[in-house]
């Protein structure tokens, strides 16, 4: 397991992180995405720590809170060090009746964030993120409100989740005007099936130093294993019963044929090759895998052995390539001769 820097921060995180998605259940969508107790919570988390895992993700809305509920008494049922782990979790979505229950106001992210120290059975939590983008919010008041939690001991490091990369960027600034807590990470939906993020939002984290934790980086399951051209027809998986995130199905397969032979060449599964494509992007700083079995985060953890070839990486790069879209085919264009000039410099 190899440690990154989260953004521009001096916090390392494990390269994959610990989702806890799976932990609670209900009869809601939650349910349909896991219904782990706390026994079987417990053994993830065990075989997460001792596969090297520091890092672990939760939100309050997983669950209506159970799950933050159940990370928090795993943390203490296996006696685990607190200064050797690094918990996150995501406010923004709904957990009480009426129009403040949700968002990212200041009125609902000081309450929520107590809320969920609670739940968690902690004094603070490492990285708080705000879970998505409030239009009804200005982002300056998200901005002083996190920077209040940060002051207070309550948080140490901030970040949001499925945000454009002209919020993150106008947050940045503000953040830098007003002298206020920035920003240390964008957790977001990437996999070598849907590498929209390349468009705009990974220029600007690299840009602006921000780091990247990947949310579903096997596609909600698609790239598993389970599926293929040749048998639509699945019906076990989580995309039997919760078909998300959406994907282009025929691109996919595409891709999931050109993984299969360099996964048969290594030894290993296609869900290994799905996760270690990854684990080559410059911008990731953490991938979240969640599991239901043990045997499953086992195999996940055994992606960061995987040293895909230049080889390997030139195919799956050119089958998985987003098509040209302006104003980047511009930039490729006009942009030719300076970068053989920067080329030529190293």
């Amino acid at each position: 397991m190899r440690y990154n820097k989260l953004g521009r921060t001096g916090l390392f995180v494990s390269e994959l992180c610990l989702g806890t998605m799976t932990f609670g259940g209900g009869d809601d969508m939650w349910g349909k995405i896991g219904q782990l107790g706390q026994d079987e919570a417990d053994a993830l988390v065990r075989v997460a720590i001792d596969g090297g895992i520091n890092f672990i993700d939760t939100a309050n809305v997983y669950s209506n809170g159970r799950s933050e509920e159940i990370t928090g008494q795993a943390i203490r049922n296996l006696g685990l060090k607190r200064e050797e782990i690094v918990v996150a979790t995501k406010a923004f979505g709904e957990m009480g009746a009426g129009p403040n229950g949700r968002g990212a106001s200041r009125y609902h992210l000081i309450d929520a964030c107590k809320a969920s120290l609670k739940r968690l059975q902690l004094d603070h939590i490492d990285l708080y993120q705000i879970h998505g983008f409030d239009p009804a919010t200005p982002i300056e008041e998200t901005l002083r409100a996190l920077d209040t939690l940060v002051q207070h001991g309550h948080v140490r490091y901030i970040g949001v989740s499925n945000w454009a990369a002209w919020q993150i960027v106008k947050a940045l600034g503000e953040s830098a005007r007003l002298g206020l807590h920035r920003f240390a990470s964008l957790q977001a939906y990437y996999t070598i099936a849907s590498r929209d993020l390349e468009r705009e939002i990974v220029p600007a984290l690299l840009s602006e130093e921000v780091g990247l934790m990947v949310w579903s980086p096997l596609a909600g399951g698609f790239l598993s294993g389970k599926y293929d051209r040749a048998d639509e027809s699945k019906t076990d998986g989580r995309r039997a019963t919760f078909d998300f995130p959406p994907i282009d199905k025929n691109r996919g397969y595409a891709i999931i044929d050109v993984m299969r032979p360099i996964a048969e060449a290594h030894g290993v599964s296609v869900a290994q090759i799905a996760l270690a494509w990854l684990l080559h992007q410059k911008a990731v700083s953490s991938v979240i895998v969640g599991a239901k079995r043990p045997d499953q985060l086992t195999d996940n953890l055994a992606a960061t052995k995987v040293e895909l070839s230049s080889d390997d990486l030139a195919k799956l790069g050119e089958t998985s390539a987003l098509p040209a879209e302006y104003p980047g085919w511009m930039f490729e264009r006009q942009g030719e001769y300076r970068r053989t000039l920067l080329e030529k410099m190293r």
